[in-house]
């Protein structure tokens, strides 16, 4: 009998559940603020800024935060108090990881018992429509702007229960340069990073500020008035798919990442007429497989799915087997290429595409896909109405 320690250990591929990664949750902008706002406030009732506060996230889940740089200014009474809360957002960095999430306090006499949120330097501004925040005003998304009311009126009741008013600012210093990171220009929030979170945790992996901002463009353009929405899977099929479309607005493009069904789901309920695709063949591939969310840990790409479209353009045998035990969509591209399938491949393979998210999203729109190389050049182009 063959010995387990003589067996050849099993190949873990990307995409593969068991294939390590951390798994420690973090906080979102929101839930630092929050915490930066409490810490302040006990500064002004107390007089002296803590350095561990309890702060209470939106999911009701009471949780301590460290605070740095903490200090109060006003001869007796303290007028004014600054906390920052670096924000950990765990195994899963984005753009605002280590970010000091500032807050600065003042209390203001007679000013009736009012919490007075505010944006300082580094927090983006809103400057179109359809984000659910006035234009004009601070990207403190409602949930965190709720919850960092609510927690400051707690900590500060004192003040307020002796008809002051507290204001507080929340700043982020070098939030423009972490904004140019994220989606927040496109969906016009100018200036600084937008303060979110709608239970206060990051999951690792959730990128769940990523979806939100999908979602967010999408109600952008459709409260612009646009009728057509093109989502692109990154950067580069976007600059793609705007050379093909020169005729639709800036707005009207979207990148939606891995959330597929996020960005359907929200085309359809804002009644977008006309939805394209922009992609390359490993998100094409998982968009024919009919999965929400096409990240690489969610599930491997489907190579029979690979191999099938390579036998119906007519690829040898030999090949098509090769193909279903390769790593990546990507060798299937490079390998029928060199035998000048690409573009009957690529074709086959978004009308799997097409039929997949016809499917899964049904609605009164048009489709159309738009694939292109790895070096964003046109492959081709799939329009609906040649596979009805």
């Amino acid at each position: 009998m063959e010995k387990a320690a003589d067996k050849p250990a099993e190949k873990v591929r990307k995409g593969t559940a068991r294939r390590d990664r951390g798994n420690r949750s973090g906080f979102t902008t929101g839930a630092n603020s929050a915490a930066a706002a409490v810490a302040a406030t006990l500064g002004l009732v107390q007089g002296q800024v803590p350095a561990q506060i309890f702060c209470r996230l939106p999911n009701g889940q009471e949780t301590p935060f460290n605070i740095n740089d903490g200090r109060v200014e006003g001869e007796g009474v303290p007028l004014r108090a600054h906390a920052v809360s670096i924000k950990d957002a765990g195994d899963d960095p984005d753009a605002t990881h280590g970010a000091h999430m500032t807050a600065d306090v003042v209390r203001i006499p007679g000013g009736g018992g009012q919490v007075i949120l505010k944006g300082g330097a580094g927090v983006g501004i809103v400057t179109k429509e359809g984000l659910g925040l006035e234009v004009g005003g601070p990207a403190i998304n409602p949930v965190p702007r709720r919850n960092i009311s609510d927690n400051v009126a707690r900590a500060g009741a004192p003040i307020l229960d002796a008809g002051d008013s507290l204001e507080v600012t929340i700043s982020v210093p070098g939030g423009e340069e972490m904004a140019k990171k994220t989606l927040n220009a496109r969906l016009g929030i100018l200036g600084g990073i937008s303060i979110l979170g709608t239970t206060g945790i990051v999951r690792p992996y959730s990128t769940a500020a990523f979806r939100a901002s999908v979602v967010q463009a999408i109600d952008v353009a459709a409260r612009q008035g646009q009728t057509s929405v093109v989502f692109t899977t990154g950067g580069r099929t976007e600059k793609f798919a705007m050379r093909q479309l020169p005729q639709l607005e800036e707005s009207c493009f979207v990148q939606m990442g891995d959330f597929v069904k996020a960005a359907f789901q929200t085309a359809i309920k804002r009644q977008m007429q006309h939805v394209y695709i922009g992609a390359m063949v490993g998100k094409l591939t998982k968009m024919g497989q009919g999965l929400a969310v096409t990240h690489a840990w969610k599930e491997a790409v489907d190579r029979d799915l690979l191999a099938d479209c390579a036998t119906e353009v007519g690829a040898p045998p030999d090949l098509v087997e090769e193909i279903r035990n390769a790593e990546t969509a990507r060798f299937a591209a490079e390998r029928l290429a060199g035998l000048g399938l690409t573009v009957a491949f690529h074709r086959a393979l978004a009308i799997r595409a097409m039929k997949s998210l016809r499917s899964c999203h049904p609605g009164p729109y048009q489709l159309t896909v738009l694939v292109c190389d790895f070096d964003g050049q046109l492959i081709v182009r799939v329009e609906e109405s040649e596979i009805e």
